[in-house]
């Protein structure tokens, strides 16, 4: 698990490899993940947006930005913590993602970024 604390706001994440398969005559590779966004802070703040940057040993970097996450722009007030899944399609076994999230504070209207670990991707065969 990857973890890292920004301003109060621990996120963590989890990856798992979940199999090849062709596309457009080329062999692809298929992974998850699982991040985990805890308010450590007093204040209740919302995700408003995100920043990718994703590392795959085959490609350039994709940089991906965008509104929320999976549709949604959470408030997470203080102690609780919003939880989602997503994936990412590599042209390689091995990449990284990361990147960072726009966040609001609701009690002082502060824009602030959380930081986003770098995670690793690798499938299990291309390990070592």
């Amino acid at each position: 698990m990857f973890t890292q604390v920004t301003k109060g706001i621990k996120v963590s994440v989890q990856t798992t490899f979940e199999g090849t398969f062709f596309k457009n005559y080329k062999m692809h590779y298929a992974f998850g993940y699982t991040i985990t966004i805890e308010n450590l802070s007093k204040d209740a703040v919302q995700l408003v947006a995100r920043h990718w940057d994703i590392f795959d040993a085959l490609k350039d970097i994709e940089t991906i930005d965008g509104e929320g996450v999976i549709g949604r722009k959470p408030v997470i007030k203080p102690g609780k913590s919003h939880t989602y899944s997503s994936g990412c399609l590599l042209a390689s076994p091995i990449g990284a993602m990361k990147g960072y999230y726009e966040m609001v504070n609701f009690t002082t209207s502060e824009e602030f970024e959380v930081e986003i670990p770098t995670f690793k991707f690798a499938a299990p065969f291309a390990i070592n």
